[in-house]
C-alpha cells in the first residue's frame, strides 16, 4: 500500500489509501439496506395514496425501517471511511483524523512528543519474508506511536520515512527484522 504525502509550506498531510476491498464489501450492505428502505418508501406512498391504511402498516414500516438502517450503516461505514494525519510544523502539532462520511473524529497531539520515525514489519513466522512494512511516528517509552502508512516493499517504506524525516527534521530508524524489547512484549 502506498501513501499520499502532500507538503504545503509548514503543513504535511499523509493520507491512508482507500481500501478498494472495503468499497466492494460495502456494496451488499448498501444494496440490501437500500432495498428494504425503498420498499418501506413504496409502502408509505401506497398508504398515503389511499391503497392501504397507515395504522395497519405502522409496525411493519417501523420494523423494516429499523432493519434497513441497521443493514445500511455498516455499508456506509465501509464505503466512506478515510484516515489521514496532518503534521503542522508551525503549530508543532499532529492531528490524526478518522472520517466516516461527514463525521470526523480528531485526535490532537504535540509534535514535540515524537522524536523519530520507525520502520517495522508485520510479525511473520520464522524464515518468511515480511509482507507489509509500517512507518510510524514514535516518541519515548509510554508515548503512543502514530501509524502513518504501510508499504509492500522495504525500499518504499525507507524512501517515504527518509523523505518525511527530512521535512520534519527527525531521524528514520529501520527496525525490520529486529526483536521487540522485553518490556514491550507484556
Amino acid at each position: 500500500m502506498a501513501s499520499a504525502m502532500n507538503v504545503d509550506g509548514n503543513r504535511i498531510r499523509v493520507d491512508w489509501p482507500t481500501q478498494w476491498i472495503a468499497r466492494v464489501l460495502s456494496l451488499p450492505f448498501l444494496a440490501a439496506g437500500g432495498f428494504l428502505l425503498w420498499n418501506v418508501a413504496l409502502g408509505i406512498r401506497n398508504d398515503f395514496a389511499g391503497f392501504g391504511r397507515l395504522s395497519d402498516d405502522l409496525v411493519p414500516i417501523l420494523v423494516f425501517s429499523g432493519i434497513g438502517i441497521v443493514i445500511l450503516l455498516p455499508g456506509l461505514y465501509l464505503a466512506t471511511y478515510s484516515s489521514f494525519v496532518e503534521l503542522n510544523k508551525s503549530l508543532a502539532e499532529v492531528v490524526v483524523t478518522r472520517a466516516f462520511g461527514p463525521l470526523r473524529f480528531r485526535s490532537q497531539r504535540q509534535l514535540a512528543d515524537f522524536h523519530f520515525l520507525s520502520i517495522t514489519d508485520r510479525g511473520t513466522e520464522e524464515g518468511e519474508q515480511p509482507t507489509l512494512f509500517h512507518v510510524s511516528l514514535c516518541g519515548n517509552r509510554g508515548t503512543e506511536a502514530v501509524a502513518l502508512c504501510s508499504f509492500s516493499s522495504r525500499d518504499e517504506a525507507n524512501a517515504f520515512a527518509h523523505e518525511l524525516g527530512r521535512a520534519l527534521k527527525l531521524p528514520a530508524r529501520d527496525y525490520v527484522g529486529t526483536e521487540p524489547d522485553a518490556d514491550e512484549e507484556s
